[in-house]
């Protein structure tokens, strides 16, 4: 993985499509996204506000997707491809434009995305669907995590015949199996520990769970352990990690885990021939799970009747923080939680649409800081991050540090994990099939066979041959040519397979270029 080749605490005014292809490959470990929700209207923030002339616009329309945009989804991503084009003919007719403006930015975060990394793409139902299938084609629908629900506490449309709207979607991916992720755990009402937590020992309050999960699995966490063989049931040994600081450090056997739970007596039977269990303490709280909301503790036993549940709830809607006027500011409490459970101190955290810029002070205000990048298209953002870091992350003895050290651009950044001879290169590929003697699909792939699949799914007998395939940096100049000498028709060329293939090489092994072939 190559070092990032952008200064840490760096704020870019300018499209981010721009930026991001100037950072280096996989040099990223988390990547927040709050981009528009494709509302159809402006949004501005109000006269007088901290982010007075800050703004966007949340519309999109079919003139504005650049046809480079295309070409390029269609070389590089042939599913994403097949469905955006699917989609010009479902729903709005803007929902094609949206799509496209963000998954050619969502395929260049899949790019500087550490391998270890993770993506939380911020949106709403307006297009949560169609932006969860666009996510699958490009970062794979097996590194979905998670469709978190966000609960704000104003409700939207109450007025109309519907339900209020008063959630909000995060889509959480990682780009490989191994990421960072450590989440938090949310202590217990105190409702349901009075109805839970029924039996006492000297470490507390606790209640009794079972230790198996459903199915059966080899190896340590299938074996007989003190009578009990979880096979027998269809299940295996599953340690909850609220037991791991009683575990021996690197012990991996299940089997040796649950000897030394239960010699300190943190696992019981509570009958004679049933499954073991163990203690499940009040401290020990509950993992974070697919809804984030605000709830308030009433009883005023454990806590305070105005307290939270958890350390980030009563942030999680923004309640308790300055507002600055942004039209869609999110909260502390929220970008809290997500870099506290996918960072580790100094990772590097990106926000391509930052606007005022919550991500970059949440970044900042861990005592064990982690580096940020922000991008928006407008000059505020750097502004609101330099009030906003004085205000809520500064301390008298370091405020001029923070001031001194937020910077500021317009211009993208340069790539330097490329040579400087680099040249981009992509396959020409020709493609063929039985029902169409002598006509051959000549197009450009990133990824060969992947394009040869994408045609597969649409033949039932799966008849489509990859006849030949050429890398080249000329890969444009020399489809072009192909098109330009031979008869074609819908992107298919007709003519004699060797004489293509002959061009194709011909062309590629030339030092001077067709005269019509130079700019």
């Amino acid at each position: 993985m190559a070092d990032c080749n952008v200064n840490n605490r760096t704020i870019f005014n300018r499209d981010n499509l721009d930026v991001l292809r100037g950072i280096n490959s996989e040099c990223i470990d988390l990547i927040y996204l709050d981009p528009p929700f494709n509302k159809n209207k402006k949004f501005t923030a109000p006269i007088g506000s901290s982010a007075r002339g800050a703004g966007f616009d949340d519309i999109f329309r079919e003139e504005m997707v650049k046809s480079e945009w295309v070409q390029t989804i269609e070389e590089d991503q042939p599913e994403l491809f097949t469905y955006l084009n699917g989609i010009k003919g479902v729903g709005k007719k803007y929902n094609f434009a949206y799509l496209a403006y963000m998954a050619i930015r969502v395929i260049e975060c899949w790019r500087v995305l550490k391998p270890t990394g993770s993506v939380y793409l911020h949106c709403d139902p307006t297009m949560s669907h169609y932006l969860k299938t666009t996510m699958d084609c490009i970062f794979g629908e097996d590194n979905f995590r998670n469709e978190i629900v966000w609960r704000r506490t104003n409700a939207h449309n109450a007025m109309r015949k519907s339900f209020g709207s008063i959630h909000e979607i995060l889509l959480f991916y990682t780009k490989t199996d191994n990421y960072t992720f450590e989440p938090g755990r949310t202590p217990y009402t105190v409702n349901y520990i009075e109805t839970r937590f029924k039996q006492e020992d000297e470490l507390g309050k606790y209640q009794l769970n079972y230790l198996t999960g459903p199915g059966v699995r080899t190896g340590s966490s299938g074996k007989c352990w003190r009578g009990f063989n979880p096979t027998d049931a269809g299940r295996h040994w599953a340690i909850p990690s609220s037991l791991t600081p009683y575990l021996p450090d690197g012990e991996q056997d299940s089997v040796k885990k649950l000897e030394a739970l239960y010699h300190q007596n943190l696992i019981v039977f509570p009958k004679r021939g049933k499954q073991p269990m163990y203690k499940q303490y009040v401290g020990d709280g509950v993992q974070y799970q697919d809804i984030w909301a605000y709830q308030p503790n009433t009883s005023g036993v454990l806590f305070d009747s105005d307290a939270c549940i958890d350390e980030d709830c009563k942030y999680l809607e923004g309640e308790q923080e300055k507002k600055v006027g942004y039209p869609t500011q999110k909260p502390l409490g929220l970008l809290n939680r997500i870099i506290r459970t996918s960072t580790n101190p100094d990772d590097i955290i990106l926000d391509p649409f930052c606007g005022c810029a919550t991500t970059c002070v949440a970044a900042g205000a861990f005592d064990k800081p982690r580096r940020w990048v922000g991008i928006d298209i407008s000059h505020k953002a750097y502004d609101l991050v330099r009030e906003r870091l004085d205000l809520e992350v500064a301390r008298p003895d370091n405020i001029e540090q923070f001031r001194n050290t937020v910077h500021f651009t317009t211009e993208p950044p340069v790539r330097s994990d490329l040579g400087v001879d680099h040249e981009e290169k992509k396959y020409v590929y020709v493609i063929s099939h039985p029902k169409y003697p002598r006509e051959y699909k000549v197009g450009i792939a990133k990824d060969v066979k992947a394009r040869l699949n994408s045609y597969q799914t649409s033949s039932p007998d799966l008849e489509y041959k990859l006849e030949f395939s050429l890398e080249s940096s000329q890969f444009r100049e020399i489809e072009r040519h192909i098109h330009k000498i031979f008869e074609n028709k819908h992107e298919w060329v007709t003519g004699d397979l060797k004489r293509i293939k002959d061009e194709i090489r011909k062309y590629e092994s030339s030092t001077t270029r067709p005269s019509e072939e130079v700019e």
